[in-house]
């Protein structure tokens, strides 16, 4: 279930939130629109019953032709009523929910004729005998259009079910019975759709706000990791900003303490290793000239050339502790300039390098610290597998340099050692080649200033393939 999960806690916050409002709305709905189709029947049945307590209470007084001509005009296809129909006895083997139905009615009717006229109710799923016999709706005793009909007197008393007709009869003060059939029409409500439209639009703008106020939460974690990726390319970077609510103020606080501990701790360390090397200079200098004083020059070469290899570690040390310090000024910058440069050098000592693509826009970094960085990985592969390709794939967003030699390439476990400070593999790269094991250290400490990173493996025909990646910061 995981792997279906976004994976940015923003759009994770957003679904947890935007799932529990969806659920929320459904539900509301549904209680509401059940709770509205209740009264709405609790509504039509108060009409129903209302208006026959008004039409008891007014043909009452009336003489039966008055009484028979008032019936005509209220006769309607929802309320047929009689004035011929004999007494009616109460139903015995109604239901449960038809006994219910009449109980309520029987209330409601009470409720507004009170004691003074008798009253039967029972409900029946089949029109009455006497509606069938003339016609069905819209004809009957006193038939007429119906004037009181229609649409507007369309529920019954708050349990009508489709297809079930109400009968009742009240006995006038004269004895004459008028019977009444009240069958509430299909529902003819409107559908939900400006409940619909009301909860959408209050869902929307709950939405906004709940986009606006996790993306205000979760701004502070973007910066946070932000910063937290510079610090691996620049640990002198500004420190972060320390205003804001409690726990964003204390993480800032917390990383800038971080930052300057590490950094402290670096540049210590840096200035004693260099301290180090750079003392090691002044001793290696005496042994020197004390060696040219030697009469034995098989032995005078022997200790000359050792001597050469201790001070050639010890520069490219300082070179490395240097370059973790110094800082050039980033500026634009030719890098076919760069390797054209670096070919030339290589051309010299006779190395073979070929240059394949071109870079079509200037690189923003620091011009010394990249030419160092190529010359280390440009200096191997020639020095390693004699000859050299440099290939430059320049996109929008990036700028790829992969250099191929035709060496015998090296391990898969020692693809990453060897870029370990005065690492070296003793098979290809020893002592009697002058490596001193901190090219590639240099240069992946370059490369990661920037921004990128070199990648070394194996080529498939052969050879070794470093390539050097340098993102393009817009």
């Amino acid at each position: 279930m995981a792997r279906w999960l976004p994976r940015s806690l923003f759009s994770r916050m957003v679904l947890v939130l935007l799932a529990g409002l969806v659920v929320a709305q459904l539900t509301s709905f549904a209680i509401h629109w059940q709770e509205r189709g209740q009264l709405m029947q609790q509504m039509g049945g108060m009409r129903s019953a209302q208006r026959i307590a008004d039409i008891v209470k007014l043909l009452d007084p009336l003489a039966p032709a008055e009484r028979a001509r008032i019936a005509a005009v209220i006769d309607s296809p929802t309320l047929r009523i009689s004035l011929r129909q004999p007494s009616l006895s109460a139903a015995q083997d109604a239901d449960e929910q038809s006994a219910q139905a009449a109980a309520r009615l029987t209330g409601l009717l009470r409720r507004f004729l009170g004691q003074e006229w008798p009253l039967i109710v029972n409900v029946t799923s089949q029109p009455a005998p006497w509606i069938q016999a003339h016609g069905g709706p819209g004809s009957g005793p006193g038939s007429g259009p119906g004037m009181m009909g229609g649409r507007g007197m369309m529920h019954g008393p708050g349990v009508a079910s489709r297809g079930l007709s109400f009968v009742v009869q009240a006995r006038l003060k004269d004895g004459t019975f008028v019977t009444f059939d009240l069958r509430p029409p299909l529902d003819t409500t409107d559908g939900p759709y400006r409940l619909l439209l009301s909860l959408g639009v209050l869902l929307l703008a709950v939405v906004a706000l709940t986009l606006l106020a996790v993306r205000w939460v979760t701004r502070p974690l973007k910066t946070l990791a932000d910063a937290a990726e510079a610090l691996g390319n620049d640990i002198e970077r500004p420190p972060l900003d320390e205003t804001g609510p409690l726990e964003v103020s204390r993480a800032a606080r917390a990383f800038n303490t971080m930052q300057q501990r590490l950094a402290t701790f670096i540049r210590d360390r840096t200035h004693m290793l260099a301290a180090m090397s750079h003392d090691l200079k002044t001793p290696i200098t005496r042994l020197r000239l004390r060696a040219e004083l030697l009469e034995d020059a098989q032995l005078r070469a022997k200790f000359v050339k050792d001597l050469e290899e201790m001070e050639s570690m010890v520069s490219a040390a300082l070179d490395f502790m240097r370059g973790l310090v110094a800082r050039e000024p980033p500026r634009p910058l030719d890098v076919m300039a760069l390797l054209e440069s670096v070919q030339e050098d290589m051309r010299e000592l006779g190395g073979q390098v070929a240059i394949v693509g071109r870079v079509l826009a200037p690189y923003h970094g620091h011009p010394q610290a990249l030419r160092r960085c190529l010359s280390n990985l440009v200096g191997n592969a020639v020095q390693y597998g004699k000859s050299a390709t440099i290939e430059v794939v320049d996109a929008a967003d990036q700028l790829q340099i992969c250099i191929r030699d035709d060496g015998p390439g090296m391990p898969e476990h020692e693809l990453e050692r060897v870029f370990d400070p005065f690492y070296r593999l003793e098979a290809s790269r020893s002592r009697d080649t002058g490596g001193t094991g901190l090219g590639l250290g240099i240069a992946r400490n370059i490369a990661r200033a920037h921004g990128g990173d070199i990648v070394l493996r194996n080529a498939a025909g052969g050879g070794l393939e470093a390539t050097l990646t340098l993102p393009r910061r817009s």
